[in-house]
């Protein structure tokens, strides 16, 4: 059974996380109309380069709410200039990623163009895809990415 009120308490961290920003975040870092294709991404990085992760906190599901095997994390990732997160898929592991300062691009593999994430933009990553980021600025780029993982 959900427990509403451990659910409620997490919302209200996860807000405070991501402090300033309107109740309801577009998802303006999506992929542009008319732009949504299948992308083998043939030049795919998969390398990390000038990235830290860093795990800000974690919750066992199976205990909380009994989706055993499962993590639901809180990271901070600073991609320095000309850095790179590289290439991985999202199957069965999906995300919620905000850019908290510069600008960051994402190659997908549902879209034909590059996508690029500015500050205070929200991307959804789900449904299987694979993908993967560069800061091509000249600024790092500091992102905040809540997941779904299988647990260590």
């Amino acid at each position: 059974m959900l427990n509403l009120s451990k659910i409620r308490a997490a919302a209200i961290l996860a807000a405070a996380a991501f402090g300033g920003l309107a109740a309801a975040p577009a998802f303006a870092g999506t992929c542009p109309a008319g732009q949504t294709a299948e992308n083998p991404l043939a030049a795919r990085l998969t390398m990390p380069k000038a990235v830290t992760d860093d795990v800000l906190g974690a919750i066992d599901l199976g205990k909380e709410i009994g989706v055993d095997g499962r993590d639901l994390r809180l990271r901070r990732l600073v991609v320095q200039p000309g850095g790179v997160v590289p290439y991985h898929s999202h199957a069965g592991r999906p995300a919620l990623i905000i850019t908290i300062s510069g600008e960051i691009t994402e190659y997908r593999s549902s879209c034909a163009v590059p996508i690029t994430h500015k500050a205070g933009d929200l991307a959804r990553e789900a449904d299987g895809i694979g993908h993967y980021w560069v800061n091509n600025g000249r600024v790092p780029a500091v992102l905040l990415s809540a997941d779904v993982k299988a647990a260590d």
